[in-house]
């Protein structure tokens, strides 16, 4: 009877000791975990968001409005005066910086991979289509139009080259007349330049959002998990929101595009046409894909492939993405019957969010 007794108060001082490890373990966690802290703000005519988890408070939205400055005085084509727009009016002397050069690299890397498929310098047919910074018509050009503005898209005819001031750059063209913008993947730059910002300061856990454009950084602290990140149906009406699936993310970047929301009507044929334009034909048509989600190592280029995938025929899209092993994605397209159908990359779904 004493061992036995023995053993049993053993066992209970050890299951005892072992509760009230965990139980200060416990409440050591609940005292460490920091605070969310969140910043709300307006930039390059959309709204940003970021939530993060840092032991210290942040003020950051000071030097976030700086990005926001330096990102529209250098490449935005909706800025007078900006840098990439004074490249466009012909300048000779516009010196450009790292940034400038590195998303001029970032835009060439998925131009080649893409077969001209994503083009910055589509922005005088976008400009026709009324889409554009300089778009001041709504309608669909004519063939003859189209035809003529083709000769100026073609991002290999640029090139970026070092000049003699330390890390500044030049543009030159093989064609006068060309117009570079780099709108197709402004969210996604600007996304990955406030994460910079984030890991500069040290922040391990954050969320950042531009206009759906989203980079993601360790964990959502506050529900100790990855970051919930929900993908739009394209067959919703305005002013609903649903989706058709949610992502948990951690460390990576996701960007979408999608034409069931940026279309138009032609006033005098009725015809629909969309904010997608097909550089290789210059056309804006609808196709069968409605929307497009990217995941990537950056937002930069998450949201130009997104474009690409958007003026890409299904079929080769599916191709691509056999070459392209970092970039998992979710094609929404519309069958023959008018179903909503589902293209994803093989490892999309260990993204997709488990119920329970």
């Amino acid at each position: 009877m004493k061992k036995l007794l023995t053993y049993d108060m053993r066992t209970v001082i050890v299951i005892f000791l072992l509760l009230s490890l965990f139980s200060c373990k416990e409440k050591e966690v609940e005292k460490v975990l920091p605070e969310p802290q969140e910043f709300l703000g307006n930039a390059i005519g959309t709204t940003y968001s970021i939530k993060l988890f840092a032991e210290e408070e942040l003020a950051v939205e000071k030097e976030v409005d700086s990005i926001i400055a330096m990102f529209n005085n250098s490449m935005s084509t909706w800025v007078k005066g900006s840098l990439i727009n004074r490249i466009n009016a012909g300048e000779d002397s516009v010196l450009v910086g790292k940034p400038f050069k590195e998303v001029f690299e970032q835009a060439q890397e998925v131009f080649s991979k893409t077969d001209g498929y994503f083009d910055p310098t589509v922005g005088n047919l976008v400009n026709a289509y009324g889409f554009g910074a300089d778009g001041k018509q709504e309608r669909i050009p004519s063939q003859m139009q189209i035809d003529s503005l083709k000769q100026f898209v073609g991002f290999d005819k640029m090139k970026l080259f070092p000049s003699k001031v330390k890390d500044s750059f030049y543009i030159k063209s093989d064609q006068k007349g060309m117009y570079l913008e780099f709108n197709a993947i402004a969210k996604g730059t600007l996304v990955d330049y406030i994460a910079r910002l984030l890991d500069e300061k040290g922040v391990e856990n954050y969320l950042v959002e531009v206009g759906g454009e989203l980079v993601t950084k360790g964990m959502n602290l506050e529900r100790q998990g990855k970051w919930s990140v929900g993908i739009d149906d394209p067959n919703q009406k305005p002013g609903e929101r649903v989706y058709v699936t949610v992502l948990a993310l951690s460390n990576c970047a996701m960007a979408g595009s999608g034409n069931y929301r940026k279309f138009k009507i032609d006033p005098e044929s009725g015809q629909e046409f969309v904010h997608t334009v097909n550089p290789l034909t210059g056309k804006a048509q609808p196709s069968e894909v409605l929307g497009v989600n990217v995941i990537a190592k950056n937002c930069t280029l998450a949201d130009g492939y997104a474009t690409a995938f958007m003026a890409m025929p299904l079929e080769k899209s599916k191709a691509l993405l056999q070459n392209l092993p970092n970039v998992d994605v979710v094609i929404m397209y519309m069958d023959k019957s008018g179903l909503l159908r589902f293209e994803t990359t093989p490892d999309f779904q260990k993204f997709v969010k488990q119920a329970g």
